[in-house]
């Protein structure tokens, strides 16, 4: 009967520290999300102008989770790359202008490269307008060329399929200039902005 009882308290304790420990999940969720949108809004709003606030809801967070699996089903190479967030972005008047979308290469060659990809929908068409980085830490006067206009520019108020690098010179629309020295970073940066506009046309847009 000891052991009986003992398991029986056991189990209730369990029980009970699963349900407080998700309740302190649900009621934390919102403020935690709050400050990590607060923390990256200079970010989001260089890549999605006009924008002025950013918001998500349970929907858009389902198609985030379900990410991984839209991801491995497609026929991009997307190296390793995931969606760590999505948002949608408001101007001052409410209106909707856009969507944020947060992605993260793993495939950077000082460690993970995070982007932030601005997307906006034009009559039926995906657009990206911009691209900021969130973190990065590539090799000083290499890979962190990445950061610089010229290069984030390539990506700008484009609307492809998929961009791909090249080091011959960008001559079609979908092309990125390679950075000398640095086809890692290129390589991983290109394949966080496709992983967004993958995300934007097959899940989130949806």
């Amino acid at each position: 009967m000891t052991k009986v009882r003992d398991v029986l308290i056991l189990t209730a304790i369990t029980l009970i520290s699963g349900f407080l420990l998700g309740g302190v999940y649900e009621l934390t969720k919102d403020p935690i999300a709050r400050q990590q949108i607060e923390a990256n809004a200079e970010a989001y709003r260089a890549v999605c102008p006009g924008a002025e606030s950013f918001k998500n809801d349970d929907t858009l967070d389902d198609k985030v989770e379900d990410s991984g699996s839209l991801l491995e089903g497609s026929e991009l190479d997307l190296g390793n790359v995931t969606v760590d967030d999505a948002l949608y972005a408001y101007d001052s008047s409410d209106n909707l202008v856009g969507m944020i979308i947060k992605t993260t290469s793993k495939d950077g060659y000082g460690g993970n490269i995070s982007l932030a990809v601005g997307i906006r929908e034009e009559n039926g068409s995906i657009f990206v307008s911009g691209i900021d980085y969130l973190e990065i830490n590539e090799t000083a006067g290499l890979g962190m060329k990445a950061t610089e206009e010229d290069f984030k520019n390539q990506f700008k108020d484009k609307s492809v399929e998929s961009f791909e690098v090249t080091k011959s010179g960008a001559v079609e629309e979908n092309q990125i200039d390679a950075l000398s020295g640095a086809t890692f970073t290129s390589n991983a940066v290109t394949n966080a902005v496709n992983t967004a506009i993958y995300f934007a046309r097959e899940s989130a847009l949806k």
